[in-house]
């Protein structure tokens, strides 16, 4: 028998799916975050939280594919800082610890989203 996915751990799309539901209006309502979201229209914050469910699903072994843009790509320009990126990663936690995920797939997540950071942190 061979050994579940992270996507399977974590409780596949419809999991994965609640948690960028829950983290994004917490990044959106942070006030040093929030400037990342300001002017932007609800097709585009949709669309957004769509490529972030499908980059999750598919970089936890899921079955779906990502068809956005690369990390870099997507972040050049916006001048995410070193705080920027650590008030990030307290929302993540807490949207982990929110949805109890349990702590082997919650280290596996925040090593997975650390592996990010070269890409997106700029400044």
């Amino acid at each position: 028998m061979s050994e579940k996915t992270l996507y399977e751990r974590l409780g596949g799309y419809d999991a994965v799916s609640a948690v960028a539901n829950n983290l994004l209006p917490r990044l959106q309502a942070d006030p040093q975050l929030a400037r990342y979201w300001q002017h932007r229209g609800e097709d585009g914050v949709n669309r957004e939280k769509q490529h972030l469910i499908d980059f999750l699903c598919s970089s936890a072994g899921g079955p779906l594919y990502y068809m956005g843009r690369d990390m870099k790509t997507s972040h050049k320009g916006m001048k995410i800082s070193e705080s920027d990126w650590s008030a990030f990663l307290g929302h993540v936690n807490a949207t982990l610890e929110a949805f109890q995920v349990p702590q082997p797939e919650r280290d596996q997540v925040v090593a997975f989203v650390q592996s990010t950071k070269p890409d997106i942190v700029e400044a």
